[in-house]
């Protein structure tokens, strides 16, 4: 079975994990590295992927910025989201070939693993790519291909203030409900096990051998590969 590395590395800013993201990427694209998840936290950012409208952040820009709301446009594709403390966000950085199942596996992993939390979810069909749940879209999916190897990835709503999601329209869908783990479950929810949840069946769902790395363990692998 084919290893997949998977880092648990925190809260960590958009920009910082996006440059993570393309030297995992080259390494992956060379060979030097196995296939690899990265499940992390951001600080408050809306991400506006390659099919974004202007229309889709309709207050005055001062307005984010006065809610503390970061602006990033992205090279991936769907349209414009939001990212805050206590949503999982999971970067796969993975060689992919068929992109719509590589979609679909992911909507899987998520459904499982939101199935353990007593969260009945469904994705894919006649909807556009994401997973939802009784009370909306509880998770996002967006991903960048370059020669056959994926950067950004999938965000579950997990413990995170919804209300930036009500000043935006949201993965360009108008009117609609998003919802989390928490408001499904009518209680305050505990990110560590779902993030644990979500790398046990991302694994499964792609039969990978999961391997924990730290930090650490893939900033010395980094630097390996691109010694010299």
């Amino acid at each position: 079975m084919d290893t997949l590395w998977v880092a648990a590395l925190g809260l960590v800013s958009y920009e910082d994990a996006l440059a993570l993201q393309h030297r995992l990427r080259d390494a992956r694209q060379a060979g030097e590295i196995p296939d690899t998840l990265l499940l992390l936290e951001h600080p408050p950012v809306y991400t506006r992927g390659r099919r974004s409208t202007p229309e889709e952040l309709p207050m005055p820009a001062s307005f984010y910025t006065g809610q503390g709301i970061e602006i990033v446009d992205v090279d991936r594709g769907g349209r414009v989201t939001y990212h805050g403390p206590g949503q999982l966000v999971g970067y796969p950085i993975m060689a992919i070939g068929d992109i719509i199942g590589y979609l679909r596996t992911i909507e899987r992993a998520i459904i499982a693993a939101l199935a353990q939390e007593g969260i009945e979810a469904h994705g894919g069909g006649d909807r556009p790519t994401g997973v939802w749940a009784p009370g909306g879209k509880i998770a996002s999916i967006g991903v960048h291909v370059s020669r056959r190897v994926t950067t950004h990835g999938f965000a579950v709503n997990v413990d995170n203030d919804l209300e930036p999601f009500e000043w935006i329209v949201p993965c360009g869908l108008p009117g609609v409900a998003m919802t989390s783990v928490a408001r499904e479950r009518g209680r305050g929810d505990n990110v560590d096990r779902v993030r644990a949840r979500i790398a046990e069946h991302f694994a499964a769902a792609f039969e990978r051998e999961a391997r924990p790395r730290a930090p650490d363990q893939l900033r010395e692998a980094l630097a390996t590969v691109f010694a010299g």
